[in-house]
């Protein structure tokens, strides 16, 4: 099944900025579930605890 999501034009900007150019949103939003996933939160460059 599939679904639609709204999303601001902010942040579909901020995906654009992020993902690869031949990537979909849908491909990008399954690596960072993926990430997310894996390493159990974002890894942010330049941030530790």
């Amino acid at each position: 099944m599939t679904h639609t999501i709204e999303i601001s034009d902010d942040l579909k900007e901020r995906l654009d900025n992020h993902r690869e150019a031949d990537e979909t949103y849908a491909e990008f939003l399954e690596e960072l579930v993926s990430i997310y996933e894996t390493e159990g939160a974002f890894l942010q460059e330049g941030y530790s605890e």
